[in-house]
């Protein structure tokens, strides 16, 4: 399945998350005409993108949409699903990435249960991100496929067997960026605390993570591999893991940090 076939495309809502999709589109091969931008207040950037490969940039959705993907904040869902209805076709796919908005809510909504609820997360932006994907059971094989075409601009797709389940999609992956970042600002924090400069110890944290991550994506070997292979036993590293996977460690508290995120999307999602 290409690119190709999800066009006529109505893309509502082309803020960082949805430009980026879109420019992830036509990068890869998507045809300009077969997309439309749907952005009332469109960035100085999203205007210059349309204008320089030829895409309909436009304030309210048009008609007849092969694939309508919603991209907006669920404060502002209501108005938005209100005015994308006429986009919705018999044979239109819905793909929202709306975060905590049911899959029972776009249907009922839209007047079609094809619908694919995704919960990207913010690396999207730059086509390394991770979404978790869950199809309504009136969407077909060939919806399934666009879906997932679509969804490769943004990185890895991973498909979920209950809506239920994005919820703790959500915990893991739609939140787990801020973890990251927030592990850069211990690491160098401690490090601060430890005698370093702070630019320094911020530059060694940052870096750390960044060629951690790009380590594990160059690699297949299981996580927990990868972290012996840094161990010696009586080492530095040795002595640090003693801490961080003591019983009261980080592994208690990553399990309630997720549990926390997990009971919060549950109760936005009503």
């Amino acid at each position: 399945m290409s690119l190709s076939d999800a066009v006529p495309l109505v893309l509502v809502g082309a803020g960082k998350m949805g430009s980026a999709l879109a420019r992830g589109w036509i990068a890869g091969g998507m045809p300009a005409d077969g997309l439309t931008l749907v952005e009332p207040a469109p960035a100085p950037e999203l205007a210059a993108f349309a204008t320089s490969h030829g895409i309909a940039l436009v304030a309210e959705p048009p008609a007849a949409a092969r694939v309508l993907v919603i991209a907006v904040k669920p404060q502002v869902i209501d108005a938005v699903l209100a005015g994308a209805k006429r986009a919705v076709g018999s044979e239109t796919l819905v793909v929202s990435i709306a975060a905590g908005v049911r899959v029972e809510t776009l249907a009922d909504r839209l007047g079609t249960g094809r619908v694919v609820r995704t919960m990207p997360n913010t690396p999207a932006q730059v086509g390394k991100g991770v979404t978790g994907a869950f199809a309504a059971a009136s969407v077909t094989t060939a919806d399934r496929a666009i879906a997932e075409a679509l969804l490769a601009a943004a990185g890895l797709a991973v498909w979920v067997g209950a809506e239920t389940d994005l919820d703790i999609v959500t915990a893991v992956s739609g939140s787990g960026p801020a973890y990251v970042f927030h592990l850069v600002e211990a690491m160098a924090a401690a490090g601060v605390a430890e005698g370093l400069e702070e630019a320094t110890a911020m530059v060694l944290a940052r870096q750390t993570v960044i060629g951690a991550a790009a380590l594990m994506a160059a690699d297949d070997t299981e996580a927990a591999q990868l972290r012996e292979n840094v161990t010696s036993r009586g080492g530095t590293t040795a002595a640090a893991l003693d801490i961080l996977m003591a019983p009261d460690g980080l592994g208690p508290l990553m399990r309630r940090a997720i549990a926390a995120a997990r009971q919060r999307s549950e109760e936005l999602g009503g």
